[in-house]
Order: C-alpha cells, then structure tokens, then sequence
C-alpha cells in the first residue's frame, strides 16, 4: 500500500518519514495521476481543514477515490460537532478529572501531537482524545464548573501556529507515529490492513489467544498486514480494508457502533451490523424462526410475571432468556412457578420484554459454524459437569466449560448441517455458529449467533490452519470484490 503525506508546501516540510512520499495539497486535489491510484494511505498534514479549505478537500477526496484519509472527513465533522465533544467527554469523564485534578485554574489547554504531549503525566489523556479525534495536530480545551472538569472544544493546531519550542517535539512524535508502522520485519508490502477488534479483558472471548495467534500468522502469510485493535482505536478504521470482530458482540455496545463505521466507511466487515443487530436479539430469532417453520423450542414472549400461563404453556422446568443474552449470561432455568416468578422479576428489571422456552436436556448441544452459506466445522459442546448448561458459573467468579468434541463434516448428521445452514440463511452471508440440539430424533434450532466460538484446539481440530485460511479467503475476496466496485 502507497503512503502518501500530504501538506501545503513540501518545502517547508521538516520531517523525514519512513515509507512516506510528501507531496503537496495542491498537487493531490488536481493533479489527475493521483485519481487513479489504488491501495492509497492519505496522511492529510495540511494546516487548516475548515470548510473549503485545500485540507479539507484533501481528505473529501480521498474519500470519493477509495483512498484511506488520515483524518477522514468523519473526524473533521467530528471536531465541530459540540454533541460529540460532550458524548467524548462524558466517555473519558474519569480520566479528565484525574488527569486535571492539580489544575488551579478553571480553564485549561491541551496540545496533542500525533496522540502526545510534551509533559508525560498528560499523555493517557492525551492518546486518548487522539483516538477520539484522528488529526495529527490538535488543541483541546478544558473547563471546570463546579469542581469538575469537562472537554469544552478541541479543533485542529495550524502549523502557523505552533509554538517554536515545540517543533524539535513534534517532529519526534511525528517520525515515532510514521516509523512505527512503515518499519520493521515486514519481507514484502501487503496486499490488505486487516483489523482485528478484541478485548484482553474479556472472560469468555469468542477466540483464545492461540487461535488470535494463528488468525494473525495465516493472514500474514496471505500478505495481510493485520492489527489488533480495541474499541479506543473506533477513529482509526478507516486505516483498514477490513475489520474482523472477535470480541462477543450487542447492539448497544461499541463493537455494534464499529460495526456500524467500518461498514461506513467501506470495510468489509465480520460480523456485519445487521447481524449483530438480528443475531444478538432472541425475540427476534424467536420470531423469525416459528415464520419459516424452522423447528425450535416451544417459546412464549412476555413482558409480566404470569406463572400460570407459562406452566400451561410450556410446563415447568422452563428457560427463561434476556433478549440479548450470549455466552448463558442472562439465561436462567425456572424449576417451579416459584422460581419462575424470583427468577422473571429479576430480569424484567432489566429488559421489558423477556422470552420462556420449554426446556430440552441434552447431554451436549449441536454447534455448526458457517461461512457464506457454506458449513465450516460441526462440534458437540456437552454440558458443564452436573449441570444443564454449556457453562456454569460458580459463585466465586469463575466459569468451568463441558468438553468438546469436533466431527468432521463428512460424519456430522446430514439433518443437522441441513437445518443449521437453513437457520442461517435467514440471517445473511457472514460467519455464524447455529447451535442445534436434538432429541427423540427431532432436531431443534436454539440459536444463530452472529460471533462463534473458534478456539484453538476445537474448532479448528481437523481443518487447522484450514479453517482460518477459509475466513480469510472469504475477507480476501470481498475485499478485492469491494475494490473493484469502487474502482
């Protein structure tokens, strides 16, 4: 991929920066070599990107050619919206307060270079707001008001007004920002930037460590450049062709919201917003399922406690669900009407609509994980030891799993494969892990999610570094797909 960095008059430009060919504002707005270039980064370093300006066009266009502005013009409208600026300060509310505590006065200014200041103590502050607000140079103001701090304004630096004294700084920011990514092992520049969106904090993530490893290793080796990213880096997608989430995903959440940007900004996107939006939401599965006849647990919707009704409907015991659970959390199994009754007065506390399903024992569920209408490993996932679920969740905090077992597509139950890609193709043409469980000899849909589980060592059993070479083949061709339409 092609760096380009642009400013007003290269002549005047101090740094030398790896990789990076410095041309002028002027030249790349209308000189028309650049129109029809691809797999272009555009670092914008003009000094002004006010409406009209050279900057601002430099980015706009950048956009319209399929190249990959730096900022990009979200982030330059961004800047000026005053709602965004508060929703940012309300965000990063705790870290201004701690950072600001030994301010005296009540205003105060930040400058932020290439995500840094020249005093360190400001520096999370400082990359944090860079992450925010993807602009090479800018300048944050701060207020306080009744003994608390909070981010007023923040607009771009002019070079023209950058402090001399602050230049030898700037320049070394700059040369660490530009080094950090042009530099290193790399033996050939790649094809893509694939970003990888995941939590180190998560408990249960929908991949482990080891499996992350060898996305990483395979997408190398297919000549991505692959990055792993978390919800801080939401400003920097467009850096990307593609964004990968494998982190477990909700609609009100971030790794919806960066779904919802990259797919923006023209990234191909695993998992797509709409399947977030449809897979993470059991009322709608619930529905959507019982309208193309597919064979599911009996289910009822409610929004108040009636034992009674369940107890006709579905008999106890029964499982009751949060619309937006995952991973058993928010899944809770009623014995009695008793029960039923604790248990659904504690989750209509956080949901006004709640879902009760028969409950079917089985020693393991069914998992079949799907790629573009295309089946990609059959698991078993047995229930945790003496318990009724996958996971089971002890009072101390931590989780204990059931085993595993992975068949290989040519033994697994032709019914099942069958009816778990029918499920899915309701849902669309992304990665998803369709959860059967059968009994009696009748096969019943429990859930389509959106995020599955491929974990080192499971999923990956027979197909190995197969598996992730099918996912990445699939990023590749939309990518180059989405290239093509573009272009």
């Amino acid at each position: 991929m092609r760096h380009l960095v642009v400013v007003n008059n290269p002549k005047n430009w101090p740094l030398d920066i790896p990789g990076g060919e410095v041309i002028s504002a002027k030249d790349y707005v209308t000189n028309p070599v650049y129109t029809s270039l691809r797999n272009v980064k555009v670092f914008n370093l003009c000094r002004s990107y006010r409406y009209q300006a050279l900057g601002y066009y430099v980015s706009l266009l950048a956009t319209a050619r399929g190249h990959k502005p730096f900022p990009d013009v979200l982030t330059i409208q961004d800047i000026k919206s005053q709602t965004i600026i508060r929703i940012v300060s309300e965000e990063l509310d705790g870290l201004i307060q701690k950072s600001l505590k030994r301010i005296l006065g009540n205003q105060f200014t930040l400058s932020i270079y290439f995500g840094k200041n020249l005093a360190k103590r400001y520096d999370r502050l400082a990359h944090s707001l860079f992450s925010h607000f993807r602009a090479p140079l800018l300048r944050a103001e701060f207020s306080r008001k009744e003994n608390i701090w909070f981010l007023k304004n923040i607009q771009p630096i002019a070079t023209s007004e950058i402090q001399e004294d602050h230049i030898p700084f700037i320049s070394r920011a700059a040369e660490e920002f530009f080094k950090k990514r042009y530099t290193g092992p790399r033996k050939k520049e790649p094809r893509y930037d694939l970003a990888i969106l995941t939590n180190p904090d998560e408990p249960i993530p929908p991949s482990d460590e080891k499996a992350i490893q060898r996305f990483i290793r395979v997408a190398e080796s297919m000549d991505f450049y692959t990055e792993l990213i978390t919800k801080e880096d939401y400003s920097r997608l467009n850096e990307f062709d593609a964004l990968f989430i494998r982190e477990t995903t909700s609609v009100n959440h971030h790794t919806y919201r960066m779904a919802r940007r990259a797919e923006k900004e023209g990234l191909v996107v695993i998992d797509d917003p709409n399947s977030i939006l449809l897979c993470t939401n059991k009322v709608y599965l619930a529905e959507l399922l019982k309208k193309h006849q597919i064979s599911a647990p009996d289910t009822l919707i409610f929004s108040s406690v009636q034992p009674e009704v369940i107890e006709e409907k579905l008999g106890f015991p029964c499982i009751l669900k949060q619309p937006d659970s995952s991973f058993s959390l928010g899944v809770l199994k009623a014995d009695n009407a008793d029960e039923f009754t604790l248990k659904a007065e504690q989750l209509l506390e956080k949901s006004e609509i709640l879902i009760a399903q028969q409950f079917i024992p089985t020693p393991f569920d069914w998992r079949v994980g799907i790629l573009n209408g295309k089946p990609l490993y059959c698991c078993k996932y047995f229930m945790a030891r003496k318990h009724w679920q996958i996971y089971e969740r002890s009072g101390n905090g931590k989780t204990y799993g059931g085993a595993t077992e992975t068949i290989p597509l040519e033994n697994a139950p032709s019914q099942i494969i069958k009816l778990a890609l029918k499920a899915a193709g309701l849902i669309g043409d992304g990665l998803y892990g369709v959860d059967l469980k059968e009994k009696n000899g009748k096969i019943y849909v429990i859930e389509v999610n959106d995020n599955p589980s491929i974990d080192s060592g499971i999923e990956d059993a027979f197909l190995k570094d197969n598996l992730y070479k099918t996912i990445l083949d699939e990023f590749l061709k939309r990518i180059e797909k989405q290239k093509r339409i573009s272009g």
